[in-house]
């Protein structure tokens, strides 16, 4: 391929540069790359691969624009809520380069059409929020030896990495043979997230991506690198391949892909039916709250920064990260509803107090979120 007059203008401070030239950049134009996911870490990976000039650049995505994603979330604005990330995506891309070929996969990646995807792209990069598709993704790269862009945030702290056994290194089950448990690690939407530290992390993963296109420098290949927004801090780690890895060691036992949420430990359709018989909804708390002869009293288990955003007036505070400390507080002949943000950590109060010998516990299904959409649209939500 030959640049045209409008690339060497577009490209001109690669070309300059003796690392890159114009060989560089026709590599750079040639290379195809899958972003999973188009969130926090997909919108500035998307965004400068797309300005580098990736040939091609597929994206996964299959959620809708929300407001809460608007805080780090650059690839879309306040008129995208309630659009597709993909189609949105898409749309913010063709605007800075609408030289770069966007294909989009407008679906979750699954253990049925991972292998397919990711087969058609280079390299793959992982901007995924959860441990089921960072494990799909990693096996998925490791059968079909593709180099996979690796990074992770939470809070003010990522981290990232190029597993790519193919060349050398370990891959994410090398560092992480087992997923934590259920529920261990908060989500973002749980624990929240510096609305800037995806750009730092996500344009490191842009930066390797662009390297393994060229050829050039030393990718993050045996290496993890940390970063600490609050110390304002680099730490790196030496990685070792695993040679009992059960996907990229000497004798792998994973030789296709399996059931990723078993994997993971996420509750299937029969759990959940198992969990609902532990739920009321919020028309049941607010049934506890306006009939005290039903003796049920309410307790929100978030914490204290969630409950100065939001709260339901009359409903104390006993935050779940404290609740082994402040459990004797509580009676346990008493019924109680126990409500969090959206059910889960409610469900984890639930589960500690009833091994704590409390008799009638119940979490409220969907959290203050349900009560904002249901009972009260008065009650922020966050």
């Amino acid at each position: 391929m030959e640049l045209t007059n409008d690339e060497i203008r577009r490209y001109s401070r690669h070309l300059i540069l003796p690392e890159v030239g114009v060989e560089g950049q026709k590599k750079i134009c040639s290379t195809s790359v899958l972003c999973i996911g188009a969130g926090g870490l997909g919108s500035p990976i998307a965004m400068y691969l797309a300005a580098a000039g990736i040939g091609k650049l597929g994206l996964v995505d299959f959620d809708v624009v929300d407001y809460s994603n608007l805080q780090r979330q650059i690839l879309h604005g306040t008129e995208d809520v309630g659009k597709p990330k993909s189609e949105s995506a898409k749309e913010t891309l063709n605007k800075i380069n609408p030289g770069v070929e966007i294909e989009l996969h407008n679906v979750a990646l699954t253990s049925e059409n991972a292998m397919e995807i990711v087969a058609k792209y280079d390299i793959v990069v992982d901007g995924t929020d959860n441990f089921p598709t960072r494990y799909l993704t990693n096996d998925a790269c490791v059968l079909l030896k593709k180099p996979n862009v690796y990074g992770s945030i939470f809070r003010f702290e990522g981290q990232a990495s190029v597993f790519a056994p193919e060349m050398g290194g370990p891959c994410y089950r090398c560092l992480y043979p087992e997923p934590p448990p259920p529920g261990m690690v908060p989500s973002c939407a749980e624990g929240g997230v510096l609305g800037v530290l995806p750009g730092i992390i996500g344009c490191i993963q842009a930066t390797e991506i662009i390297k393994l296109a060229l050829g050039q420098g030393s990718p993050l290949i045996g290496r993890l690198m940390l970063y600490s927004a609050l110390d304002m801090k680099f730490r790196e780690l030496k990685l070792r391949r695993d040679p009992k890895c059960p996907v990229c060691g000497d004798n792998p036992t994973v030789t296709e892909l399996i059931d990723y949420q078993q994997f993971c430990g996420v509750p299937q359709e029969s759990d959940s039916e198992d969990s609902s018989a532990n739920e009321v909804t919020v028309s049941d708390m607010k049934k506890a709250l306006d009939d005290p002869s039903l003796n049920i009293k309410v307790i929100d288990v978030r914490e204290p920064d969630e409950y100065e955003i939001s709260h339901i007036e009359g409903v104390p505070q006993v935050p779940l990260s404290v609740l082994p400390q402040r459990f004797t507080e509580l009676d346990p002949n008493q019924s109680y509803y126990v409500h969090c943000k959206s059910g889960v950590r409610s469900m984890k109060a639930l589960n500690f107090l009833s091994e704590q010998g409390f008799k009638y516990v119940k979490s409220v299904k969907g959290g203050i979120l349900a009560w904002s959409e249901e009972i009260d649209p008065d009650v922020p939500q966050y």
